[in-house]
């Protein structure tokens, strides 16, 4: 009879319909023990809860790839571990003769109530008296089991059989009988086990009684957290133990062992230290594609904490260095955290990206730390091969790389490795710098400013890889090109304001140099500089200009920088009207056709409420220096206008952003325009964090509208 039908069998048997009719008399009570211990037949699959015996041999080497069909689990319905609870204890004594059970019937038999306990040994009441005056060791009970058949009044029984008798537990109904039976049976498991297994000094019987355990824990009807982490507690401490005389194949039938029990829970510390010796000893063993790949992408899909739990994070670090060592290693190690991302556009496990930038950081500090040792170990040298140093480098930088090829992963991993997280020997490492090239080239030429803003510094300071790459600096090893690709993403993008323009002050040489070299963008951040009057040295002025006519590019540039020049001088004479309004549906292109019609020096108050203006009107905007009044209500006017309309009109002292899309990226800038009074931010994405921020940063602010909002 197979596993399943048992498991039907003794469902049937136990929920006390059997078809058969109850009598007060004798012999239906003899019927009921002769019955209950037929039952005792079944008693082997209910008390094993699974299968015991593995045609196996424990020591068999699993050299072919274990099977990747999953073992059998409990199919029926579940129960919770009863630890303690109130039943109702009848205590039989018999020497199993047909005297015994007919001075053991119902007629002569009392029950009395009990608060029983499952302890970790044994099973105890809370009131030693009576049945339960003396404890009942786990190891004095030789079968526990359902009796099946009952008059009306005492149906739901289970008897636990000891050597000197019976003790018969009574529930209220079905589920409850059957959670008292499988609670009993599981203590009983766990108390088997540890015993056993903690005095095995022979490895086949080990790996056996292992696999035996974790079949029961995976075949037991009980839920609890227990049914897995008590076998990968013990096994821990069995490793631990016993680990100077397992051998390679029982380590290897260990593994295959454990790895049902870790589909829903992590290794412990002790077992990670166990897979980690298997991914070091045995690189290229089937165990570690076939049976670690699912625990590693659990660990990474779900880990909150490598801090806490360091082995894990070390786990996973020698699994990816014997990903590495299989043929065409890097391709394999890519194939990996292209798996983790999935085929989706975006990965759906918001943990697998951290987790797999925290494994890559801690490796490369600790490549960076071997190395380091070895220098100034002159001894250790002779044993240390470079060549494999670098290959498992490169496999952690490629790991990144892949990373940074998925768009919805570069705004993550791009803040992870912002403040430059790497140690100063490898930053100082040419091989280094340069394979990261590959990494930093993919976050600086995304298109989102979110992402790309990522390789600026985070503070001032602090330098990030904007100046890391900068020509002239240690990563530089590419004549500029990433730096150039840095720069037209930058210049291109909302960053082309005041404060970024400032900072390159400090990098004013490599600019020029790749503007001779006649990249474009670094003539666009010339022609910027000198637009906005940034450089106060009016020799660098003039060294900034003969760069840009030395090229055609340049020329072109500089020539259309100084009509713009006149434009605007011509915008900014005095004269024009104080206000405007534009009509409703205007557009970026109506306001600048607009404003260079005449002068409007004079302007103090423009209304583009309810037109159709964007961020990019900001471009206009910032050419009028007399700007007090500004009406935006329901315009698409966002964050990226916003931050260079605060950075450039001061004077501003009413703003209306009502029903706009801004955001607190674009409302923390707001706190440099001291002069605002009157503030409208009704209907925006404004949080209560931010507005508080505003409140102290903004001295002259009276009026402050935040209704519907976070705010309000």
């Amino acid at each position: 009879m197979s596993d399943t039908q048992n498991m039907a069998t003794i469902m049937e048997l136990g929920d006390g319909n059997t078809g058969c009719s109850s009598t007060d008399n004798l012999s239906d009570d003899l019927f009921q023990n002769d019955l209950s211990d037929s039952d005792n037949s079944l008693s082997g699959a209910q008390d094993g809860l699974g299968p015991m015996n593995n045609s196996m041999d424990p020591l068999q080497s699993p050299s072919t790839p274990p099977p990747k069909t999953k073992r059998s689990t409990f199919m029926g319905p579940r129960f919770k571990l009863i630890h303690e609870g109130e039943t109702q204890v009848c205590r039989l004594n018999h020497t199993r003769t047909i005297v015994s059970k007919i001075m053991n019937s119902k007629y002569l038999r009392r029950w009395e109530s009990h608060r029983v306990i499952l302890e970790k040994n044994e099973i105890r009441s809370t009131t030693p008296i009576g049945f339960f005056e003396t404890a009942i060791p786990y190891s004095s009970v030789e079968d526990v089991h359902v009796i099946s058949r009952w008059d009306a009044g005492q149906k739901f029984c289970i008897r636990i059989t000891i050597p000197d008798g019976s003790l018969l537990l009574q529930a209220n109904n079905t589920h409850l009988r059957d959670q008292w039976l499988y609670s009993v049976q599981w203590k009983k498991h766990m108390y088997k086990y540890e015993k056993l297994l903690k005095n095995a000094r022979r490895p086949e019987v080990l790996v056996k009684e292992i696999k035996n355990m974790i079949d029961v824990s995976l075949t037991t009807p009980i839920q609890d957290a227990t049914v897995y982490q008590f076998p990968l507690e013990l096994v821990s401490e069995l490793l631990q133990r016993n680990d100077d005389f397992i051998s390679r194949v029982a380590h290897e039938n260990i593994i295959v062992a454990l790895t049902p029990l870790l589909e829903n829970n992590h290794p412990t510390q002790e077992i990670c230290d166990f897979f980690s010796k298997h991914c070091k000893n045995s690189p290229r063993s089937s165990i570690v594609i076939e049976l670690f790949t699912p625990v590693v992408q659990r660990i990474l899909k779900h880990n909150m904490d490598f801090g806490k739990y360091p082995k894990l994070r070390i786990f996973v670090q020698e699994y990816i260095q014997a990903l590495n060592c299989q043929n065409d290693g890097l391709r394999v190690v890519k194939e990996f955290v292209k798996c983790m991302h999935g085929p989706a556009s975006a990965c759906p496990h918001p943990r697998v990206l951290p987790n797999l930038v925290a494994v890559c950081l801690a490796a490369i500090y600790g490549f960076y730390e071997e190395r380091k040792a070895v220098m100034q170990d002159n001894l250790a040298s002779n044993q240390w091969d470079p060549l494999e140093w670098e290959r498992k480098l490169l496999g952690y930088i490629s790991m990144m790389e892949t990373m940074a090829s998925y768009h919805d992963w570069r705004f993550v991993l791009g803040s992870l490795l912002q403040p430059i997280p790497f140690p100063t020997d490898a930053i100082a490492h040419e091989l280094f710098t340069s394979k990261m090239n590959a990494v930093i080239r993919e976050i600086a030429a995304d298109g989102h400013c979110d992402v790309h803003q990522t390789i600026l510094s985070i503070r001032e300071g602090k330098e990030g890889w904007f100046h890391l790459y900068c020509p002239g600096n240690i990563g530089c090893d590419d004549e500029g090109e990433l730096w150039g690709i840095m720069l037209k993403t930058l210049i291109g993008c909302c960053c082309r304001r005041k404060r970024f323009l400032h900072g390159m002050n400090k990098m004013i040489g490599p600019v020029m140099l790749l503007a001779l070299r006649e990249n474009e963008a670094a003539m666009e951040v010339l022609c910027a500089m000198l637009e906005l009057d940034i450089v106060d040295n009016n020799d660098l002025k003039m060294q900034m200009v003969t760069t840009l006519q030395s090229t055609s590019t340049g020329k072109k540039m500089y020539a259309d920088l100084c009509e713009r020049q006149i434009a605007l001088r011509e915008l900014q004479q005095k004269g024009g009207p104080k206000k405007l309004t534009l009509p409703s549906k205007s557009t970026d292109a109506d306001l600048s056709k607009m404003l260079s019609s005449g002068s409007f020096g004079n302007l103090e108050c423009l209304s583009l409420a309810f037109t159709q203006v964007t961020s990019a009107c900001a471009n206009d905007l910032i050419k009028l220096p007399s700007l007090r009044y500004l009406n935006l209500w329901s315009t698409q006017f966002g964050d990226n206008g916003l931050q260079q309309i605060s950075e450039h009109l001061h004077k501003l002292q009413v703003l209306n952003l009502c029903e706009t899309p801004v955001t607190d990226k674009g409302l923390w800038s707001l706190a440099s325009l001291k002069n605002l009074r009157k503030l409208n931010l009704n209907s925006t994405s404004l949080s209560a964090l931010t507005f508080e921020a505003l409140k102290m940063k903004l001295p002259a602010l009276q009026e402050c509208d935040v209704r519907y909002t976070d705010a309000w």
